[in-house]
């Protein structure tokens, strides 16, 4: 008879003839995959199986030999198991708590989120009663995890909002709660109904909605702190007195040493939360004290090295600052503030592709706002003004604003600085264009609530007009380049559209006449620009190619800009030969100008004041699809430890047998 030997506490067979003894964790996993109820001969069954170590590896192979209709059979007891784990998780019995924590990495074919973990256990948060948070796999792509299948049944909404709502446990799981939240609203979301949709969509409670706000506020400020460190220590450091050596030609490769990780979990959320939800609107115009400039708390606050965003949630001390009540000597922000500030960071370098993400993410965000009336009218509001500080990409041809040069406006103002910063910064070989064409978007829908409401801005146009006839001039200049990867008479028609707004409607919204009177100005000072266009398309559009029809289409819309071209330009000339002027000043030509309005003769062209509104489900399912993809894949890789001792306690606890 073969000898036994114990070995680990289990029993082998010495003999290599035999099949070793299973161990009774594998057993008990065995009954697991058949479809009867495991714990219908053995009531203990479910105690039982977590006080024994997890045996992942035997696990992953079960599940990795069925097929997707034996999985489904034994749906139940998958369901079932997950529905144990989260009660073994508020249990006292830290060896129950850890094994219930190792589980969910295999189960449902996929891997479980931390944070939808975490969002299941949040009353037990909220309770006291579960201390212990780990960083567990999460699936790829959300819409195969059939777990989620679970908490779209049996809803875990309210416990989201209930997490949000309280300052206190907002403090712990806040950030966790909000990416959650963005995420299960992504779950299948083109393919069936999704109840965290719905629910999201009709929440009107304040303060869960400014919960919400806070959250996301204060995970842009941080990531906005952060970069604004790097950028100082960039200025002061090696960079600094190495571009003052050798000038600014290395200006672009050092900016790049100060970029921080950028956080699409936090933008999507934010996305979802103004897209689907009218009341969160409000949300974005509510002060708080700028971040930068808080007072810290009272009690005092360990010292922890700064992460990069979108791996951890912020800290604490920041989040218990950020709701510290108003103080009437600090400087005020809001939300949309804070976004702004985000956007013009990681707006900038488009290169890299989560910016490149990040950038879109953030003018769809935009493209949102500029659509809803209510976000509209606090952009707009005279009575709002705020100094808003937005990063300016380093160029050798100017300099960088002081802080304190700054005007207060209304924070429209703030947007279309955004908008002609990206126009004049993106003229590149890796031409943006989509980029291009959503900035553009934004810029029109503002103009078409200024228009329809009589809203006067004092803004400063010209800067818009000067960004705007410099693209077209870089699409001419690049024609070639260009055609090959894009179609640029779209963009091109785009901005020739902009200035038949400003030329049509120019007198409703325009805040003086000289305000009007300096747009012919303009157009007349860069008529070659215009002219060249219209030699380009007028050439392609008689062609029997590709970009016959587009090109067409621009043809038209020039006819209102060529036509102040050829009515001013012989005046103009006319003046300057009759007066012996070689140059005229600008003050000369809007002499002319203002003299020779009643002869001109335009267009009435329809459409220009409206627009297709946006639509997500059409035209950006993919990109979303693509998006949350790496935000799953990007919590699975650096999603840590809360702290290193949970870290310590969880490895002593999985040696225990």
């Amino acid at each position: 008879m073969a000898q036994t030997e114990k070995k680990g506490g289990l029993l082998r067979k010495s003999s290599a003839s035999k099949k070793p003894l299973k161990e009774k964790v594998v057993l008990m996993y065995d009954e697991i995959f058949t479809t009867e109820d495991p714990s219908k001969c053995n009531p203990r069954f479910w105690e039982e199986l977590f006080l024994m170590k997890v045996n992942l590896e035997y696990l992953e192979g079960k599940l990795e030999a069925l097929d997707g209709e034996e999985l489904m059979k034994i749906k139940d007891n998958i369901n079932c198991l997950f529905q144990h784990c989260i009660q073994a998780l508020g249990e006292e019995h830290p060896i129950r708590v850890v094994n219930a924590l190792q589980v969910p990495r295999w189960e449902a074919g996929s891997a479980v989120s931390l944070l939808l973990m975490r969002a299941l256990v949040f009353p037990m948060c909220a309770r006291g009663n579960f201390k212990t948070c780990v960083c567990t796999q999460v699936t790829d792509n959300i819409s195969q995890n059939t777990i989620l299948e679970y908490v779209m049944i049996n809803s875990i909404f309210e416990a989201i909002l209930q997490i949000l709502s309280s300052p206190l446990s907002r403090r712990e799981h806040g950030y966790d709660a909000v990416v959650l939240l963005a995420l299960l609203v992504n779950y299948r979301k083109y393919e069936s109904v999704n109840p965290y949709i719905v629910k999201l969509s009709i929440v009107d409670d304040e303060a869960t909605l400014n919960g919400m706000g806070l959250v996301i506020a204060q995970a842009l400020s941080e990531y906005n702190r952060q970069y604004k460190d790097k950028e100082e220590e960039h200025q002061t450091g090696f960079f600094s007195a190495l571009t003052n050596m050798v000038g600014s030609m290395f200006i672009a490769d050092a900016d790049e040493k100060i970029s921080v990780q950028t956080n699409e979990a936090i933008l999507l959320a934010l996305y979802e939360a103004v897209h689907l939800n009218r009341n969160f609107i409000t949300v974005l115009a509510q002060s708080h004290p700028e971040m930068g400039l808080m007072t810290t708390p009272t009690s005092p606050v360990p010292t922890t090295p700064v992460t990069p965003l979108g791996t951890t949630p912020p800290s604490s001390d920041v989040i218990s600052s950020a709701e510290l009540p108003l103080d009437a000597d600090v400087q005020t922000s809001n939300l949309l503030i804070t976004f702004l500030k985000y956007s013009s960071i990681v707006m900038q370098d488009t290169k890299d592709e989560h910016r490149l993400h990040s950038g879109k993410l953030c003018l769809i965000i935009l493209t949102c706002i500029a659509e809803d009336q209510y976000a509209n009218a606090f952009l707009h509001d005279d009575n709002m003004n705020f100094r808003v500080n937005l990063h300016r990409m380093p160029m050798r041809h100017r300099k960088k604003a002081a802080d304190k040069n700054l005007p207060c406006r209304p924070l429209v103002c703030a947007v279309l600085d955004l908008m002609v910063e990206f126009i004049v910064t993106h003229m590149m070989k890796e031409f943006p264009m989509d980029l291009y064409v959503r900035c553009i978007q934004i810029v029109h829908k503002l103009l078409c609530y200024q228009k329809k409401c009589r809203v006067r801005l004092h803004y400063t146009w010209r800067e818009l007009w000067s960004a705007l006839i410099n693209l077209l001039k870089f699409l001419m200049s690049n024609e070639t380049v260009l055609l090959a990867k894009h179609n640029i008479f779209t963009l091109a028609l785009m901005v020739v559209n902009l200035f038949n707004m400003f030329i049509t409607y120019g007198d409703t919204f325009l805040p003086t006449p000289s305000s009007y009177d300096e747009l012919y100005y303009e157009i007349i000072r860069m008529h070659q620009n215009f002219d060249n266009l219209y030699s380009m398309v007028l050439r392609l559009s008689t062609n029997a190619g590709q970009w016959k029809e587009p090109a067409s289409k621009v043809t038209h819309a020039l006819v209102n800009i060529r036509a102040i071209i050829n009515h001013f330009n012989p005046k103009i000339e006319s003046y300057a030969a009759v007066n012996h002027i070689s140059q005229l000043s600008e003050d000369q030509v809007l002499e002319v100008v203002r003299s020779n309005y009643d002869t001109l003769t335009l267009k009435l062209q329809d459409g220009l004041d409206q627009y297709e509104r946006y639509s997500e489900q059409h035209k950006e399912a993919a990109f979303f699809k693509e998006l949350v993809r790496s935000i799953s894949i990007n919590v699975r890789k650096n999603l840590a430890f809360n702290t290193l001792s949970q870290e310590l306690l969880l490895k002593e606890f999985s040696t225990i047998s």
